[in-house]
C-alpha cells in the first residue's frame, strides 16, 4: 500500500521509456512532472497522456525524486544543466541516473550531482518500457539506493545491489552488451548471407537447428530499426566499459558503426532494413 503522502517525482524526459515510467508512477498514485524544454510536440503529447505535468527546472529541483531517463550522450549534460537549481534547493531530491552509461561516465555524473549536496543513485533499466505484460527492472546501487527502492510502492520493480555507484551501470552494460551486441551480430550475418545469395539456406538451417535463436532474432531485429540511432551512444558506452580488453572494445566499436549505418538506412532508403525483414519473413 502506498504511503499517505505521495511523492513528487520528476521524470526527464518523456521519451518512450520515460513517459511509460511516468505513467506507471502516476497510475500508482504518485505526482509526476517532467521537463518539456526543447522537446517536440510528440514528447509533449506523451507527457500529457502519461499524466506528467510540465515543470520548470526550479520546480523539478523541488521534487522528491528526479529520474534521469535520456539518451546516454545527454546524461551528463542534464546533470550539469540542473546543478544550479539543485544547489539552490533547500530540500534536496534523490537524483537517480537511469541511463545506459558505463561506470566511468556515471561517476562523472555523480560528481556533478553530489557537489550540489544532492543524494545520488546509479540505476540501470533492463527490459522494455513498462506496460501490462512487460517486465521492466531497475537495478540500483549507491548509498541512496534504498530510498529509491521506496518507489516499489508506486509500480516500479527495483532491485538494490550491494555495491556502490557504478555497479548498477556495470550490470546494465553487461546485459545490453549481450542482447544488443548479439542483435547487431545476428543482423550483420543475415545481411552478409543476403549479399552472398545464401539467405534461404541460412534461414532454413536456423529454423532446423536453432529455432529458439531464430525466434528471438525475429522478435528483436525488427524492433531495433527505430531504436538504432539511440543504440549508437550506448555501444560507445559499452566499448568504454570493456576498454581493458582491446579485442572486446573493437567488437563494440564495430557495433557502434553498424547501428550508425542501420539508423541512416532506416531514415532514408531502407535497403538494409527491408533486406533484414525479408530474411526473417522467409518460410523454411
Amino acid at each position: 500500500m502506498s504511503p499517505a503522502v505521495s511523492p513528487v517525482i520528476a521524470v526527464i524526459a518523456p521519451g518512450a521509456m520515460g513517459s511509460a515510467v511516468g505513467k506507471t508512477l502516476a497510475n500508482h498514485g504518485a505526482a509526476v512532472c517532467t521537463s518539456l524544454e526543447g522537446r517536440s510536440p510528440a514528447s509533449a503529447a506523451r507527457a500529457k497522456d502519461s499524466h506528467m505535468q510540465p515543470a520548470s527546472d526550479a520546480e523539478i529541483a523541488g521534487a522528491d525524486f528526479i529520474l534521469s531517463i535520456v539518451p546516454p550522450g545527454e546524461a551528463l549534460a542534464l546533470a550539469r544543466r540542473l546543478s544550479p537549481v539543485l544547489a539552490d534547493a533547500n530540500r534536496k531530491p534523490v537524483y537517480v541516473d537511469c541511463n545506459a552509461v558505463n561506470s566511468q561516465t556515471v561517476t562523472q555524473i555523480e560528481a556533478v550531482v553530489v557537489a550540489t549536496g544532492t543524494p545520488f543513485v546509479d540505476a540501470g533499466i533492463v527490459g522494455p518500457p513498462p506496460k501490462a505484460g512487460a517486465v521492466t527492472t531497475f537495478y540500483a546501487s549507491g548509498t541512496a539506493a534504498s530510498r529509491f527502492a521506496e518507489l516499489t510502492n508506486y509500480g516500479l520493480d527495483i532491485r538494490v545491489l550491494d555495491g556502490g555507484v557504478g555497479e548498477a551501470s556495470a550490470m546494465k552494460m553487461s546485459y545490453a552488451g549481450i542482447t544488443k551486441g548479439f542483435t547487431a551480430l545476428g543482423a550483420a550475418m543475415m545481411l552478409a548471407a543476403t549479399r552472398a545469395g545464401t539467405a534461404d539456406a541460412l534461414h532454413a538451417e536456423l529454423a532446423a537447428s536453432q529455432p529458439h535463436l531464430l525466434a528471438w532474432l525475429t522478435r528483436q531485429v525488427p524492433n531495433m530499426y527505430s531504436k538504432a540511432y539511440r543504440w549508437v551512444a550506448e555501444m560507445d558506452e559499452i566499448a568504454g566499459f570493456v576498454g581493458d580488453d582491446p579485442a572486446a572494445r573493437k567488437i563494440f566499436e564495430g557495433a557502434t558503426e553498424f547501428y550508425e549505418n542501420i539508423a541512416q538506412d532506416f531514415a532514408t532508403e531502407k535497403a538494409e532494413t527491408d533486406a533484414l525483414t525479408a530474411f526473417l519473413k522467409r518460410e523454411s
